[in-house]
């Protein structure tokens, strides 16, 4: 039998975010201290995505792994800095792919300043982070940080080569996943673990927490997609589908559906767009493909807690084993 974590269920996302808070109000202001540019519109749009908001789940992350592992020195602030710039970064140039005018319920900077603005910023983002962790001079920071960009790029790569393609399946989708979201938790994790030089056992074991958190998250997210809207997840219902991303729910609509139905389902993906919007999503709510979606966010939430177990026990990884639970419940 597999061994797992007992903690406090009672513990929710507030109470995540209270337990990281002092921590995370010095990470905000090191990350508006470090977005400062003498270029004017870079702090414009610094400034909008800092009041954009998010709930910083990846620094946050970063911070409840090192104090799990014991840390107790300054770097991990500066870490959960630099792990924002890069998710930040990614987020601006996906919308710009994506052409997306909405994140978060808020206008996105490529809808105010255009692609162009939007790309180099992102790229001064990318840059920035790699100015930070050299300052931290760890060779295996900056190796861990280099491979998570590098994959990062890759998932993006990949992503972009599946949009309008109604034929991916579900091992190509995940592995989008993997790259593109997972890897970013993983790093996360492993590197709060190496701050508070874990054993390596329980390094890797960190790495494999992130990894599969990253998993049910996103999983999650693709999920609300079709059960949600701008007011609760911060995007329009059917975004994924408008833009040609045959996520999870969608392929195992596709799997048992009638040919009638897929040929809709088929090109909706093919051609974008939300014309038979109210169609597709009661053909997938009523195919069982959300409920199958779900088990698989909650196949990776457990794995998640499965690698916690071999870190010894604190309230710090307590709040770990709550945030995968709090990943794959949100918004249900």
């Amino acid at each position: 039998m597999t061994a797992t974590v007992a903690h406090d269920r009672s513990l929710d996302f507030d109470a995540l975010r209270e337990l990281a808070a002092p921590d995370m109000r010095r990470v905000d202001q090191l990350i508006r201290d470090r977005l400062s540019s003498n270029v004017v519109l870079i702090n414009q749009i610094a400034d909008h995505i800092i009041a954009s908001g998010g709930k910083r789940l990846r620094p946050m992350l970063h911070i409840l792994a090192a104090h799990t592992a014991g840390y107790v020195g300054e770097d991990h602030i500066k870490l959960a800095a630099v792990i924002e710039f890069i998710h930040t970064s990614t987020l601006l140039h996906d919308d710009v792919v994506d052409e997306s005018d909405l994140r978060r319920g808020r206008k996105t900077a490529n809808a105010l300043w255009g692609n162009a603005a939007s790309i180099l910023v992102g790229d001064f983002l990318y840059s920035r982070s790699f100015q930070m962790m050299v300052e931290l001079d760890s060779p295996r920071i900056m190796r861990i940080l280099a491979d998570t960009t590098n994959t990062i790029s890759e998932g993006e790569v990949l992503q972009l080569l599946n949009i309008g393609n109604a034929d991916v399946a579900e091992a190509a989708y995940l592995a989008v996943i993997e790259r593109k979201t997972a890897v970013l938790f993983a790093a996360a994790s492993e590197l709060g673990a190496v701050l508070g030089d874990m054993p390596e056992s329980q390094v890797q074991a960190l790495r494999r927490y992130g990894m599969a958190l990253g998993y049910a998250f996103q999983i999650a997210d693709d999920l609300l997609d079709y059960m949600s809207d701008a007011s609760t997840l911060g995007k329009n219902i059917g975004d994924d589908l408008a833009e040609g991303k045959p996520t999870l729910p969608l392929i195992y609509a596709m799997e048992g559906a009638a040919p009638e139905l897929l040929e809709t389902l088929r090109h909706a993906v093919e051609q974008g767009g939300l014309t038979s919007l109210d169609e597709i999503i009661l053909a997938i709510q009523n195919s069982g493909a959300l409920e199958r979606t779900r088990a698989v966010a909650l196949k990776y939430a457990a794995q998640a807690h499965e690698a916690l177990a071999e870190l010894p026990p604190s309230e710090w990884r307590d709040a770990l084993a709550a945030l995968a639970d709090y990943a794959v419940s949100r918004g249900y």
